[in-house]
């Protein structure tokens, strides 16, 4: 089952940033490495930590 980034407590500039890259669930993650993310304006460590947390218990993560 897919899940919707927006189930994630990372705030909504976060949420805003992802969706402008047209991410809108989890597992789209595993092909955006952290820079690309961290280079989103919006989206910051708290979401990046959050968001790697919940890929890393699915036995997911970022690009490399």
């Amino acid at each position: 089952m897919r899940v919707k980034i927006t189930e994630f407590k990372i705030g909504q500039p976060a949420i805003r940033a992802l969706e402008s890259i047209d991410i809108e669930y989890l597992d789209q993650l595993t092909g955006i490495t952290e820079k690309e993310l961290m280079s989103l304006h919006g989206f910051g460590k708290k979401g990046l930590a959050i968001l790697k947390t919940a890929l890393a218990e699915r036995g997911l993560a970022l690009k490399e």
